[in-house]
């Protein structure tokens, strides 16, 4: 990844500003690249609920964290939400200790089995994974984020998708096909919310 123009743009410490980036990367990777096949419904339907956590001390996060949960508890018409993490000093391995203890959390408050958190960060790189294989880009993101996902949700999605066991595969041979320069470049594109010709 090219550090010095993404750390020129990763925290702008607006929220909205952030929340437009975020919509701008689930539409160009998440949606146009076909990442996830059963986002653009819910894109289209605008049932992704987006939250800005700031930084604050890790209790304090997952506090809010467990509260995003009880409001898809009592919000059936959100389907899923994207809590954002706008925190500059997050590195990679710092955000998986977190992720850890959101996942406790979720456990630890009875949510074990009905919602799942999804991983993603703007340095995501898999386990043993080259940083400049391109495969990481199916789950980095413009800024460190857990996606909170009715396990419902997902089964109900799987249940209508020919082999949903093929995804990782396709994502990797998809993305490595493309190549980590025009991956970055589909990233990058995310922050500048005038730029439309990146596909």
């Amino acid at each position: 990844m090219s550090e010095s123009k993404a750390a020129r743009f990763r925290f702008v410490g607006d929220p909205e500003a952030i929340i437009t980036q975020t919509k701008q990367w689930v539409d160009r990777t998440i949606v146009r690249l076909n990442i996830c096949p059963f986002a653009k419904a819910e894109v289209q339907a605008q049932t992704i609920h987006y939250y800005v956590q700031e930084n604050a001390p890790n209790e304090q996060i997952i506090e809010n964290l467990l509260t995003q949960c009880i409001e898809l508890d009592q919000n059936d018409a959100r389907a899923t939400t994207l809590f954002i993490l706008n925190i500059p000093s997050l590195g990679f391995y710092s955000y998986l200790d977190l992720l850890e203890l959101a996942e406790q959390c979720l456990v630890n408050n009875g949510y074990e089995g009905i919602y799942q958190l999804a991983s993603f960060h703007p340095d995501y790189c898999f386990g043993d994974s080259d940083p400049f294989d391109a495969a990481n880009f199916t789950n980095r993101s413009p800024y460190p984020m857990f996606h909170l996902i009715r396990e419902a949700d997902i089964t109900k999605a799987l249940s209508t998708f020919l082999r949903p066991e093929s995804i990782p595969d396709r994502n990797i041979e998809y993305t490595r096909r493309k190549g980590h320069q025009h991956m970055n470049d589909v990233l990058m594109s995310c922050y500048d919310v005038d730029n439309k010709n990146i596909k």
